[in-house]
């Protein structure tokens, strides 16, 4: 019971194995999915038979986005019972995605299948079959039964939760998503790469294996905002920033550029106090200037990298101007009050001074 306790305390550790995993088969698949549909030209998929190239390709990308359901589960399993685990959660969250599971039903099967190996190697056994255990007992009994409790129990309920949670987000109104788009934003900028921001960048990972592309497009202007906004700050308030920071300062923003939130870290460690709120208040701002503006990404990562394969790049690089100005300014003006404030209180301490020795 003790190690049962455990390894579900460690289930985000677990989890983020699984996702960091996964992103290649994300990125990789959604951008070359994303490029075919570009060249098309149509907004559609490729006619294989007046572009049978574009149409290959645009398989290529399909594979990739449906890969990342069987390995986001893979390994999720291998965190917690290693190798052993690999085929029956991967099996079981294929079986689960035939059911439109999706990124739902791969976090299960990685779990149950994670579990059932683990406990699957705790049975003795005769020295003989030692050997063969690894190879051929723990994948066929533990993807019988993971698969099995996919196949004949979760599948189907986690489908249709899926399904309806796919009809939600693609029906959201203007209203609704600037709420979402809010969320998204204050989640992505708050520990910048922790677990909060990771939760949300699961969130639009399940977004992208659904189609829900409009939302894609908004955490992609949160993950990039926070360290786009903390180079523009070094630019324009260079005074409240060591030399040290305004050189970290010209790495975030190649860093926001290419999508890694963590470049604003650094910014965060120093001045928690002003750089953290003022991060979130960026990035909320540029989540909604994308939700209002209507952008599309095709592809789950941030940034101007991904530009090529957003539909309506306008209102995306808009969003990024909105969100790292508003960031910028938020912390340039925390910082001069601060600044400024230990100042003002010298100055009363002089004038009560000099009233006292008069």
């Amino acid at each position: 019971m003790n190690e049962l306790v455990q390894i579900l305390k460690n289930t985000r550790q677990h989890l983020m194995t699984g996702v960091s995993h996964m992103i290649p088969f994300v990125v990789s698949g959604g951008i070359l999915l994303a490029v075919s549909v570009m060249l098309y030209g149509k907004g559609a998929v490729p006619d294989a038979a007046s572009d049978p190239n574009l149409k290959k390709l645009f398989d290529i990308g399909v594979a990739g986005l449906t890969l990342m359901v069987p390995f986001l589960a893979a390994y999720i399993g291998y965190s917690i019972s290693d190798r052993a685990a690999l085929a029956p959660c991967a099996i079981g969250a294929w079986v689960g995605n035939s059911f439109g599971a999706g990124f739902f039903g791969a976090l299960i099967a990685g779990m149950i299948g994670g579990l059932v190996v683990y406990y699957l190697k705790k049975i003795p056994v005769h020295k003989v079959l030692r050997s063969v255990m690894p190879i051929f007992i723990i994948p066929i009994v533990g993807t019988f039964i993971t698969a099995g409790i996919m196949m004949w129990g979760l599948g189907e309920p986690v489908g249709a939760l899926t399904a309806n949670l796919t009809g939600w987000l693609q029906g959201m109104r203007e209203g609704s998503i600037v709420v979402l788009a809010i969320i998204m934003g204050l989640m992505l900028a708050f520990d910048m790469g922790g677990p909060v921001n990771k939760v949300a960048y699961a969130f639009m990972l399940i977004c992208v294996s659904q189609g829900v592309y409009s939302v894609v497009a908004i955490a992609a202007v949160g993950i990039a905002v926070p360290p786009l906004g903390m180079g523009l700050a070094t630019l324009i308030g260079r005074k409240y920033f060591t030399a040290e920071e305004r050189e970290t300062g010209k790495a975030a923003l190649v860093m926001g550029c290419v999508g890694v939130t963590e470049g604003a870290i650094p910014f965060a460690a120093a001045d928690p106090l002003r750089v953290i709120p003022a991060n979130m208040i960026g990035a909320a701002s540029g989540c909604v200037t994308a939700a209002l503006m209507g952008a599309q990404c095709y592809a789950g990562w941030g940034g101007l990298i991904v530009l090529p394969v957003v539909q309506g790049k306008l209102g995306f690089v808009a969003a990024l101007l909105v969100g790292a100005c508003v960031s910028a300014a938020c912390v340039i003006l925390l910082k001069a009050f601060a600044k400024k404030k230990p100042t003002d209180v010298a100055a009363d301490d002089e004038l009560d001074l000099d009233f006292e020795i008069n």
